[in-house]
Order: C-alpha cells, then sequence, then structure tokens
C-alpha cells in the first residue's frame, strides 16, 4: 500500500507509556472481543495447553494460515521510539474517515472517531481493556483501541501479514463506528435482549456488515491507485484467517455454527470482498441476505 507519513493524526489518543488511563466503566461485555482477541486467546491455549476460552462463549482463536504473505516492509508493533506502525495506523485511521466524511448519501453526517493507542492494558467505557482483548471498538465512549503488538502477532504467528492486512483491522473497526453513527448498533442490541437466542447471529451479521464497510474503503484505495500487487489478497488472507470456522478447528474444538459471533472463513472474505468490489454501503446489507 503507498501511503504517506503525515505524522500522528488528530483523532489519536495516545496513552503508550500510560497504562491504566481512560475512562472507566463496566466489564467488557461477553462475546465481544476485539478483532484481535480471539487470535491472542488462542496463542495462549495453544502455549500453554490451556482452554483459554472456557466460560466466554465466544469463538477460539485463528489458526495459522499456510500462505506465505507477500514480502515488503515490516511494520512492527509501536512504542514511542519506533512509531512505524503508528503513523501508518494514523495515516489509515485519517484516510479512513476522510473516505466516510465525504461518502454521498450517507444518510447522518459522519462524526468522527478517536483511536486509542495503548500498551498492555487501558479502560475505557466498555470496561477494561488489555493486549489480550486485541483491537476493538467500544460505542460507550465511540472510541476504537488499539495496542499495536497486535499487528505482530498477526503477522509472525499467523502469516496475515502485509500493511493492507493491518490496515483491514482498523477499517473493521471503523465499520463498527458507522454502525453506531448509523443506528445498527442500538437496533442490534435491542434485538438481541428482545431475542436473546438469536444473540451470536445477530453479532455475525453485525461483524460482516463492518467487514463490508471495510471493503467500501478498500474500494476508494483502488479507485485512487494507492493500493499495490497483492494488497487485496493480504485483506481477504486476514479476513479468511479469523473465521469462526477456522478459529475452531485451530483449537481443536468441533465446527458449530450456532456458537458464532463474527462468521465463516469464507463468509468474511465474501463479504469484505463485496463492499470492495462495489464500493457501496447499500451493498453490505448482512441483515436481509440470505445466510450462506
Amino acid at each position: 500500500m503507498r501511503w504517506e507519513d503525515r505524522g500522528p493524526s488528530n483523532d489519536v489518543e495516545d496513552r503508550r507509556g500510560n497504562s491504566g488511563g481512560g475512562s472507566s466503566g463496566g466489564g467488557l461485555p461477553m462475546g465481544r472481543l476485539g478483532i484481535g482477541g480471539t487470535i491472542v486467546l488462542l496463542v495462549l491455549s495453544l502455549v500453554f495447553k490451556r482452554n483459554f476460552f472456557a466460560g466466554r462463549g465466544d469463538v477460539a482463536g485463528p489458526a495459522p494460515t499456510t500462505q506465505a504473505a507477500r514480502p515488503g516492509p515490516a511494520l512492527t508493533g509501536g512504542t514511542p521510539g519506533n512509531d512505524t506502525s503508528a503513523r501508518f495506523t494514523s495515516f489509515v485511521l485519517d484516510d479512513v474517515q476522510d473516505n466516510w466524511a465525504r461518502y454521498p448519501n450517507l444518510g447522518v453526517p459522519y462524526e468522527r472517531t478517536k483511536l486509542v493507542l495503548f500498551t498492555d492494558r487501558t479502560t475505557s467505557r466498555c470496561g477494561e481493556a488489555d493486549a489480550a482483548t486485541g483491537p476493538f471498538y467500544c460505542p460507550g465512549d465511540r472510541k476504537v483501541y488499539l495496542d499495536l503488538g497486535f499487528f505482530d502477532d498477526l503477522r509472525q504467528r499467523f502469516r496475515a501479514a502485509g500493511d493492507f492486512a493491518q490496515a483491514y483491522v482498523i477499517a473493521h473497526e471503523i465499520g463498527h463506528h458507522l454502525q453506531t453513527l448509523l443506528g445498527t448498533e442500538t437496533k442490534v442490541r435491542r434485538e438481541q435482549r428482545a431475542r436473546p437466542k438469536d444473540s451470536n447471529a445477530l453479532s455475525v451479521k453485525m461483524e460482516l456488515q463492518a467487514d463490508c464497510y471495510a471493503g467500501v474503503w478498500g474500494h476508494s484505495t483502488a479507485q485512487r491507485k494507492i493500493l499495490d500487487d497483492g494488497d487485496l489478497e493480504e485483506a481477504l488472507r486476514a479476513a479468511a484467517a479469523i473465521g469462526d470456522d477456522r478459529l475452531q478447528k485451530a483449537a481443536g474444538r468441533a465446527v458449530r455454527p450456532e456458537s458464532w459471533t463474527h462468521g465463516s472463513s469464507a463468509q468474511r472474505a465474501t463479504w469484505f470482498r463485496r463492499g470492495f468490489d462495489s464500493g457501496r454501503i447499500d451493498a453490505c446489507n448482512t441483515f436481509d441476505a440470505a445466510p450462506r
């Protein structure tokens, strides 16, 4: 991906070196692991031969992929003294939000979100978060939370390497912010309370729609010709690597679609590709789409 170092984004809140800072709140809701949370829990399960998913009602972490990633400059987990990844994150954050701010007929004014960079541990209005939570969006304070060390795990342990794979992760979380602005998040939470048996299925639709929204942004990058050969494949590989079916298999568990909260590998890649090919949010109506 051809990105420009524009310095720190005005929408980045850097808490690195200030672990535990931020707004406090209730516990992080069960079943709301960030896009990378299940990855980290799988690592712990494999290393310590213990099921770190027990009692979560959540899916297992992802399987390592076997495809080799396209060679490219490594974007390492950030520290204040080594900020390549932080600068890249700033670029992607601004680019995604600029895209939504100029998107025609969005239906609501786009309000920019903040992205909180932290190391090891911080707090949000959704509760305390640590590195094992992975990247996540908190609707309570309308912020995205990211420990940049997650990108190291994404590249080194799970072979979902590449800058556009990382950009997909960020764009997915901003997709959840867009759902909050559009009222989708509130509607889904209300439906989950009214129909608890359908809670997981509704969560899957939310996650797949966020994947599709990430793809809509990806479409804009292709139109502006800032993608390199292989970038689309990087994002599709990352989406597939964290499909619920692959995660369950990697943890040695039976594949149980009724327990999914994010969707299968095929679903996640399909919905990202749908947004990428169309460039339209009206192509991202996962709620009326027939199950596949």
